[in-house]
């Protein structure tokens, strides 16, 4: 992308106390600090523009705030992170400064900033909508966990682009060959960000419980870059051990 695409940038956290295997997570402790601080921390680190937690509990704002992050308050009745982080563009954005907004979630503490800025580069591409990211995976019972999404794209190895074509929880596609954990985070044209908020749940999204799908079902370019190494998200609390582990063996 651009150089100066920094200026025209933004990352919005979308964060929610709700969760029904960790509750309160955003502010669960992961080596002294609450979750949704390291992810702050992770977007700040990669440089790619102003970053700032999208939340509707006054908790995660204060606690955000209080280690210098912007935070912004957002109503309570999203169903998803992306209408989240739609009102929280509208708020902090009137003037529509900002055309390029990634929506990264708040229960990836480990994730690189590498990583963060490695999402932005298919929209150098006209026609690319959506960017995201997807790894390889490298264990085979996580082909076959239905909570370990599946990217399915021309994809080989890490540094490979390619439209995605299709998100599931299934072990796909068939045959020999890699299969790709999709990562979850997000860049979003303005334009298509307020189309996809715009249109209601389809019917592979309702099936695969996967949001992504609307967009794809709609018609919308979703291209997808793969990186080596995958940040696993923290939904219980033996995840939040791992991430412990994991953030200790990073400072070392």
């Amino acid at each position: 992308m651009n150089p100066n695409t920094a200026q025209d940038t933004i990352i919005l956290i979308p964060a929610r106390m709700g969760s029904s295997r960790l509750p309160g997570k955003p502010l669960a402790r992961i080596a002294g600090e609450a979750m949704i601080v390291h992810v702050w921390r992770r977007a700040v680190a990669a440089r790619m523009g102003r970053v700032a937690v999208a939340t509707d509990s006054p908790e995660i704002f204060d606690t955000v705030r209080a280690r210098g992050g912007e935070a912004i308050m957002t109503g309570t009745q999203h169903q998803s992170g992306s209408d989240r982080i739609h009102e929280a563009l509208e708020i902090c954005d009137p003037q529509a400064r900002y055309q390029t907004i990634i929506n990264l979630q708040g229960d990836l503490p480990t994730i690189s900033p590498e990583a963060i800025r490695a999402v932005a580069g298919p929209l150098g591409v006209k026609d690319v909508d959506i960017a995201t990211l997807a790894s390889p995976i490298k264990d085979s019972r996580e082909a076959r966990d239905p909570n370990v999404v599946k990217v399915i794209a021309a994809l080989e190895r890490p540094g490979d682009v390619a439209r995605a074509l299709y998100f599931t929880r299934a072990a796909a596609p068939y045959g020999e060959g890699p299969l790709f954990h999709h990562i979850g985070i997000y860049v979003w044209r303005r334009a298509a960000l307020a189309r996809f908020v715009g249109l209601a749940p389809s019917k592979l999204e309702r099936r695969e419980k996967l949001e992504q799908l609307r967009a794809l079902e709609a018609g919308m370019r979703i291209d997808v870059t793969c990186v080596d190494t995958f940040p696993p998200g923290v939904d219980t609390p033996a995840d939040l051990k791992r991430a412990e582990k994991a953030l200790h063996d990073l400072d070392e």
